[in-house]
């Protein structure tokens, strides 16, 4: 197929739905782990059409929602700092911290700016060297690479007043993390596209041969979620476990590697707090020890008072796909997108919000 349409033809959909209600397993639970794949699912009516064969459950899949209310605080301790600019994408603004947020210090004088890009960090630091200029650097592997060629640039530019809080999240650890705690049996992953596409299939192999879970890497449109849930029940039907990519035209095996080598310069690998999963090891990126000069935590003695959920929000049960957004008692009355308790309804790619606008809503 070459066309967006073809992927979203209803005559293919009946003939992939047809095939996945052929298989007569028990009802088992697949689990994405990509807020794009969760607004997919809900929008075209995919986890409805399936409620009877497949249970889709949505993970830690969107960057803004697994921030931890701790760092979200901590950059919220920045952008009280005098002479600090905190440069940050749209989607953080309206996140509940432990007692404000961005847009609540925004509103009460902070200088808090929304870019498109790290880049335009960079060229607001470069721009304005009288002042110091904090990038919140949130994101899986697929906005890692870019955020760490903007760390090359500044420093091959000689900046001084460019600094990033680097709250990058790796998708692998969380799944083991998922799998190790053990609260929903998970008969097969649905992996990321976006992020695939940057580390390739490799990485998550791991878990087909140590926990036999199978896994599919998947594209965007309806028809790409329906080939991965059969390929999936392929797998399961023929008692096979490896890593699939339904997504060939976006994710080679191995990646891209100049997207890697970029990560790899730039960052190394650490310990990070996640949202409803606590410190996953090895989970999270930090500056290189060559670029540490541009490290917000070395710049500032960043000191927060302990850090709450907001009382009521089970954003953490819903990420670890424990419970659904529907069972949260604020769903939908207290909490909606204009008037947002958790994480979970803040971003466009959080399952609360993708829950109210397709099964609330409609």
């Amino acid at each position: 197929m070459r066309y967006l349409d073809e992927y979203r033809d209803p005559r293919l959909a009946d003939g992939l739905v047809s095939r996945i209600k052929t298989f007569t397993p028990k009802k088992l639970n697949f689990m994405e782990v990509c807020g794009t794949h969760t607004v997919t699912i809900l929008r075209s009516g995919i986890k409805e059409l399936l409620r009877d064969e497949i249970n889709l459950i949505s993970g830690p899949g969107c960057p803004v929602c697994v921030t931890s209310s701790h760092d979200l605080d901590r950059a919220i301790a920045i952008s009280r700092i005098d002479g600090v600019i905190l440069a940050t994408f749209g989607d953080m603004l309206r996140v509940p911290g432990t007692s404000s947020s961005l847009e609540q210090e925004r509103a009460d004088g902070r200088d808090i700016r929304v870019v498109y890009s790290a880049m335009d960090a960079v060229k607001l630091a470069a721009c304005r060297p009288d002042r110091t200029v904090v990038f919140l650097a949130i994101g899986f592997e697929t906005t890692a690479p870019t955020i760490a060629s903007c760390v090359m640039e500044a420093s091959n530019i000689g900046l001084k007043n460019f600094f990033i809080l680097t709250l990058h999240k790796l998708i692998p650890p969380a799944m083991k993390a998922l799998l190790d705690i053990g609260e929903v049996n998970l008969d097969g992953f649905l992996c990321p596209g976006h992020v695939s596409a940057v580390i390739g299939s490799i990485p998550y192999q791991f878990i087909t041969n140590d926990y036999g879970v199978p896994c599919v890497i998947t594209g965007f449109e309806p028809l790409d979620v329906l080939q991965g849930i059969y390929m999936l029940l392929v797998q399961r039907s023929r008692g096979e476990s490896r890593v699939d990519i339904q997504y060939s035209r976006g994710v080679p095996v191995q990646g891209n590697p100049t997207a890697l080598r970029l990560m790899s310069e730039v960052f190394e690998v650490c310990d990070t707090d996640w949202r409803g999963l606590g410190v996953i090891r090895a989970s999270g990126l930090k500056l290189r020890k060559d670029y540490s000069a541009f490290d917000a935590e070395d710049r500032f003695n960043i000191q927060v008072p302990e850090s709450h959920e907001p009382p009521g929000c089970i954003c953490g049960d819903v990420l670890r796909g424990v419970k659904d957004p529907p069972q949260c008692i604020l769903f939908g009355t207290r909490c909606t997108p204009e008037d947002p308790v958790g994480p979970c309804m803040v971003s466009s790619e959080g399952t609360c919000a993708a829950y109210y606008k397709y099964k609330h809503e409609g």
